[in-house]
């Protein structure tokens, strides 16, 4: 029961009932204190206090782990005194906190979490009907208790040691001289491959002057041969008789 709000009869009972449906609810999986009404059976240590949340979800081994605290609202309880005593101290366990609100006043208690910055594991809204009750999730949140949230893991990380600004001089001088090299060592690159093909090219010319010129004494050869096998020999001629 809430140290700060007094219930109305009706709204007591209805109180406990939820409790009594959510301990045989919890009961297959956990060891489940419950402390409904004044009863103060099964307490919570938070810091050096004792802390008597409406269900108390244990493990089922000797050692009796904390797994988990439920807290059970109603239309009254939802306001900003109680989110500030009892839903951000069970919020601050590693175990994880389960909120059981009126299905009217899921929107308020949402709010009254975000402005209040309360992490609750799982808030399920509850309605009547007729002597029934359902039990409907409303809102999961994604961060597990006892492992410390993405931010703050980013936030401890150490940070790199800043680069003064005599390194960052020093190394862009050594970038700006290394540059001069490589033009020099592409110019170079450069002429060689310039020179083996004015090589290239000269070789060609040379081969082909070479096969012109065989060709132009092998033509010459082959005229000369001709007119001489025309020309008749002097032995060839008829002799002048004498008269």
């Amino acid at each position: 029961m809430s140290p700060i709000l007094v219930r109305p009869v009706r709204e007591q009972l209805e109180h406990d009932r939820v409790i009594r449906l959510l301990h045989a609810k919890y009961k297959r999986k956990f060891e489940v204190g419950s402390n409904p009404g004044h009863l103060q059976t099964v307490p919570v240590t938070v810091g050096s206090l004792p802390w008597y949340p409406d269900l108390v979800l244990q493990s089922t081994d000797r050692g009796r782990k904390l797994l988990g605290t439920v807290e059970v609202e109603t239309a009254e309880s939802v306001n900003n005194l109680e989110a500030m005593s009892q839903w951000r101290t069970f919020a601050r366990l590693r175990a994880p906190f389960h909120l059981y609100i009126p299905a009217s006043a899921v929107d308020t208690a949402k709010r009254l979490c975000v402005n209040l910055q309360i992490s609750v594991n799982e808030i399920w809204a509850y309605s009547w009907f007729g002597e029934q009750v359902r039990f409907a999730l409303a809102q999961r949140s994604a961060v597990r208790k006892g492992r410390a949230p993405a931010a703050s893991r980013t936030a401890a990380r150490p940070k790199r040691p800043a680069v003064s600004s005599r390194t960052s001089s020093s190394r862009k001088a050594v970038g700006k001289k290394k540059r001069p090299v490589r033009a020099a060592t592409r110019t170079k690159a450069g002429s060689a491959a310039k020179i083996v093909k004015a090589t290239k090219s000269a070789r060609s010319t040379k081969s082909a002057t070479s096969k012109k010129s065989t060709r132009s004494t092998k033509s010459a050869k082959s005229t000369k041969t001709a007119r001489t096998a025309k020309k008749p020999s002097r032995s060839s001629r008829p002799k002048k008789r004498n008269k």
